[in-house]
């Protein structure tokens, strides 16, 4: 019973955002903002499979290959810099101050240095998504089991047997969250990044169309990134259960005591 009501609670609301807005634009003759159902027709006469493969696959490979690349480094520097104290009264002064820089400030700087191709775009994904993975992956390995640690080091498991079945594994609610972080950023930055620096993409076609007062279909590209990033994060929803499925049913044996 609680199941189906998440899926009601899940389902149910959309449906009623999305029908408030179709009654309450029904008949709008304002210009910029056009009826649900003009948007709608617009975004199945211009979002054909042709568009897709020119505009928005380009933009999707960007958008992955950024948010991989961000996820691995982040995890990679997170445990080397989570576990050594050195290490982090090092770097940590370093990684607040590149922090602190606004990714779509470094647009115009990564066109001078890499030009306006798709390395461009994936710089900037990866330097905005990097920090919400890096954050979470030290606290993760920082908040290890010191009980777990010691008999690591009792029973002598060292080196990638030791990194991958104890700090990682218990590091991997944090660096999921992260990640869940990184990705809403990622999308951003993707269309920031597009909209600044392409001849191409999702991005670049909306401000196309805005620029062409083809208003219906820049609302279509508005909404096509909106289901982009409800695909994604049903995709990585599945992804996390299936990594994580271990810590949720320890949380639920937990919750029962």
């Amino acid at each position: 019973m609680r199941i189906l009501w998440r899926i009601l609670l899940a389902i149910g609301l959309p449906v009623v955002l999305v029908a408030g807005w179709w009654f309450d634009s029904a008949g709008s003759e304002d210009f910029y903002q056009p009826a649900l159902s003009t948007i709608v027709d617009a975004f199945g006469r211009t979002w054909t499979w042709e568009m897709f493969q020119e505009q928005v696959f380009p933009s999707l490979w960007r958008l992955l290959a950024g948010y991989f690349l961000a996820v691995l480094l982040g995890v990679a520097l997170g445990a080397l810099i989570g576990l050594s104290r050195s290490s982090r009264q090092v770097l940590e002064p370093v990684l607040e101050f590149l922090r602190a820089f606004p990714p779509p400030v470094l647009v115009p700087i990564a066109i001078l240095l890499a030009g306006i191709g798709d390395r461009t775009k994936i710089l900037v994904i990866v330097f905005g998504c990097v920090w919400p993975v890096l954050l979470n992956t030290i606290e993760g390995v920082r908040a290890r089991d010191e009980v777990l640690s010691d008999t690591c080091r009792t029973y002598r498991i060292t080196g990638l047997l030791r990194l991958r079945h104890l700090v990682l594994r218990a590091a991997s609610p944090q660096i999921v969250t992260g990640a869940r972080q990184a990705l809403p950023l990622a999308i951003i930055l993707m269309v920031i990044s597009e909209m600044m620096a392409a001849n191409e993409g999702l991005g670049f076609t909306v401000l196309q169309f805005q620029r062409g007062f083809q208003i219906p279909e820049m609302w279509s590209g508005v909404l096509l990134l909106g289901l982009i990033g409800i695909v994604l994060s049903l995709l990585f929803r599945l992804a996390e259960r299936s990594l994580l499925g271990w810590y949720h049913g320890q949380r639920a044996g937990q919750r029962e005591f």
